[in-house]
């Protein structure tokens, strides 16, 4: 039976009419970041979703379908929406339990500021690796170790870049990550074979990152008596405000012990949120009304110190709600440009002007990255050329796991530097950047999150000498046989990417967010 809700043969956009949507999606982005000096991307991206829509109806598509192919993506990434909210939970219950507070207190008590960079790269990247998720860590450690930043009067971008450096090293390498999954899943490998393939160019980056950190801590941090001045009186805010001891950590500790006893993500993050609830009530006097309230709307408190106040102010259910109405209308805009073919164009046309490993790599990796641009979402940038790139992998003798080192380089290393992207937008929120209330100098947390897009260009120096680019196996080769995986040649590259394509569309959708 065919679908009365596209013709039969619906025809595929060309070149230009599938990258019109794009082009002008991100000229209205920049018109309305530089021109208007409003960073508020949600507009542009639903005038995007309109044009992609407009394509659609162009090429014959009936609005149903296309309307089909924005709520498919949509749907299949609420488990991601449902973090957010949780993490918004987390974030106002822990504050009002001292368990935010009293990372802070001791991170200042304990950490020398020269060290602090690199100790805060360091500790996300051990946190993230527990929990598998980089959401997670961002929201939690990463929201003290702001305070922490902020008491050493480190600038919020350098320490916005360790955190996010650190905090997504560790949902690119661990095995409980729902992106470090689902990269090998969609190409045809399995995970750990994928992650021991990962280390050539994540395990470089981060030494080079954290040498970056080490010297930016010795040269750009004040130890004069003036910042220990402001430590001091952080530190007695703390104190006077909040009961603080180290049994207040508890509610990070559970959440550390869930995630590696593999329960899931959702439950193990409602589980923080309640110990977190009783803490506050049982060590700091809060009623249960006053819990309910910092969950929904955040926490609140006057203690005097206009930098502690910046920080604790924050927090709930409704602070994620930009956040989530930004994802959602990017999540949208990404269906929409799938299901109209225009993402199936635009990588058709690259996949057929590359012949060599070099070529296909790089090409990969920035397929990945450009989906993660213009779709604004880590989970698309990672399936679809997954699926779209595979068989050219293996019809030029190339082991697949090169394949999947790609396409997480250019998804989920680079998701949090895109600020419209879903990983963006949280770390850009969670962090308190401040981005849309005129603080653009913080968007310098991109160039300052070394270890993301240090790792991508390592791996483009790889392919480009044929360093650490395993050869397909013949173990490799007969599981191919076996599973009858598709096999492009050289000669038929076009022919196979077109055989592809349309599984690649079907089976590409978002994975669940076990890994944010």
């Amino acid at each position: 039976m065919t679908d009365p809700a596209v013709p039969p043969s619906s025809p595929k956009p060309s070149l230009l009419l599938a990258l019109t949507p794009v082009v002008l999606t991100l000229v209205a982005i920049a018109v309305q970041i530089f021109y208007f000096g409003d960073f508020t991307p949600h507009i542009p991206l639903a005038i995007g979703l309109a044009i992609t829509s407009l394509v659609g109806l162009r090429l014959g598509y009936r609005w149903k379908r296309i309307e089909e192919g924005i709520f498919r993506v949509i749907h299949v990434s609420l488990p991601s929406v449902s973090v957010l909210i949780c993490v918004g939970m987390i974030i106002g219950v822990w504050i009002a339990s001292g368990t935010v507070p009293s990372l802070i207190y001791y991170g200042l008590t304990l950490l020398s500021p020269a060290y602090f960079l690199a100790a805060a790269m360091l500790l996300c990247s051990v946190v993230s690796l527990s929990l598998g998720t980089s959401w997670g860590t961002v929201g939690t450690v990463g929201l003290a170790l702001m305070g922490i930043g902020a008491g050493f009067d480190i600038p919020m971008y350098w320490t916005a870049g360790a955190v996010v450096s650190g905090a997504f090293f560790g949902d690119k390498v661990s095995p409980l990550s729902d992106t470090t999954n689902l990269a090998p899943a969609v190409t045809g490998t399995d995970v750990f074979s994928h992650i021991k393939n990962l280390m050539p160019t994540t395990t470089p980056a981060m030494l080079i990152a954290l040498v970056i950190y080490l010297v930016a801590g010795f040269t750009l941090i004040d130890d004069q008596a003036a910042s220990f001045a402001r430590i001091n009186a952080i530190t007695a805010s703390l104190d006077d405000n909040f009961t603080i001891s180290p049994w207040l950590l508890l509610p990070a500790l559970l959440v550390i012990v869930l995630a590696v006893k593999r329960m899931p993500p959702i439950p193990s993050l409602f589980a923080g949120v309640l110990a977190g609830a009783m803490t506050a009530m049982l060590v700091q006097g809060a009623g249960l009304h006053d819990v309910v309230t910092y969950a929904n709307y955040g926490y609140a408190i006057d203690t005097g110190v206009e930098a502690m106040d910046s920080l604790l102010n924050r927090g709930g259910i409704q602070s994620m709600m930009w956040t989530v109405s930004l994802v959602l209308i990017a999540l949208g805009f990404g269906g929409a440009l799938e299901k109209t073919g225009c993402l199936e164009t635009i990588i058709r046309a690259i996949m057929t002007k590359v012949r060599s490993f070099r070529g296909v790599q790089n090409s990969a990796m920035l397929t990945s990255f450009a989906t993660n641009l213009v779709a604004g979402d880590p989970y698309l940038s990672i399936a679809l050329p997954g699926r779209m790139y595979a068989p050219t992998y293996r019809g030029l003798g190339y082991s697949t796991l090169n394949l999947s080192r790609a396409i997480e380089e250019g998804g989920t290393m680079m998701s949090p530097l895109v600020p419209w992207n879903a990983g963006g937008a949280f770390v850009i929120s969670v962090l308190g950047l401040g981005i849309a209330e005129g603080n653009v100098e913080n968007l310098l947390y991109i160039p300052l999150a070394f270890a993301c897009w240090i790792s991508p260009l390592i791996g483009a120096f790889y392919a480009q000498f044929g360093l650490f680019s395993p050869k397909a196996s013949e173990a490799e080769r007969r599981l191919w046989q076996e599973q009858q995986e598709p096999i492009a040649t050289r000669e038929d590259l076009g022919a196979a990417a077109d055989a592809v394509v349309s599984a690649a569309a079907a089976n590409a959708g978002p994975a669940s967010a076990l890994g944010r």
